[in-house]
């Protein structure tokens, strides 16, 4: 039997459970952790602007080129990282993931003195249209020392209407489109590379470590040159390709 004073105390009890606060730690949203790149002072900062379907070969030959230049001694270095109007992977034209440094829509992106814009898939039609990419591309020219493109990389200079002044190439094959497409400007075929200013276009394709190692040679010497290229088992005689370079 029950004592009689149970069910009170009881009723008291579960009364009193429904009114004790909740003592669980609140909850804590879990804060993303960014690694940003490396970038040493005293060096040349080199961004390569990427996005979906940028094309594997016009994106490595000149970041392999750029970034070993980190093992050559005596001279100014330089610091090589990726921009994209995402955080989220990038999927080149062959399926490579890639994970961008900054988000230029978003991010303070250090100063860049070297843009290079590797051809992409779409760079003849619809990002073409991408008033936001083109106007970075715009605002980073004010300040640069060197903008570059391979392949048709060079459709996004010529669409940010920086190359109205100088000589310019593109991929072979889309000579006669790049002309036909921006009439005012002088094009170059059957070479390699133009450097005109402080812009260089470039063919592209397996061709494109040949325009990367040319900066190279502008900026550091022969010397530094040839031993960027033979570390990638690259023959390089700068005299030997075809090119355009306006004195």
């Amino acid at each position: 039997m029950f004592k009689k004073w149970f069910f009170p105390v009881l009723f008291f009890y579960i009364m009193g459970l429904g009114c004790t606060p909740n003592k669980q730690a609140p909850k804590i949203e879990e804060e993303t952790l960014r690694t940003f790149p490396d970038l040493k002072p005293n060096r040349y900062n080199v961004a390569f602007l990427i996005m979906d379907g940028v094309y594997n070969t016009e994106f490595t030959a000149p970041y392999d080129i750029f970034q070993h230049t980190q093992y050559r001694k005596n001279i100014k270095a330089m610091n090589t990282f990726t921009v994209a109007n995402t955080l989220e992977p990038i999927t080149s034209f062959e399926g490579v993931r890639i994970l961008p440094d900054y988000d230029y829509t978003k991010d303070s992106i250090p100063q860049i003195d070297i843009l290079v814009v590797p051809s992409a898939e779409h760079h003849l039609d619809s990002d073409l249209k991408d008033s936001v990419m083109l106007n970075f591309v715009k605002k980073v020219d004010r300040n640069a020392l060197y903008m570059t493109s391979h392949c048709d990389g060079a459709f996004v200079l010529a669409k940010a209407g920086l190359l109205d002044s100088v000589l310019s190439t593109t991929f072979p094959s889309d000579i006669d489109t790049y002309r036909k497409m921006f009439p005012q400007l002088k094009v170059k075929d059957s070479v390699l590379f133009v450097h005109d200013g402080k812009y260089i276009t470039s063919a592209g394709g397996a061709k494109s470590f040949e325009a990367a190692l040319y900066l190279c040679e502008h900026l550091y010497g022969k010397e530094i040159a040839e031993s960027l290229a033979g570390g990638l088992v690259i023959d390089w005689d700068l005299k030997s390709v075809p090119k355009v370079i306006p004195q």
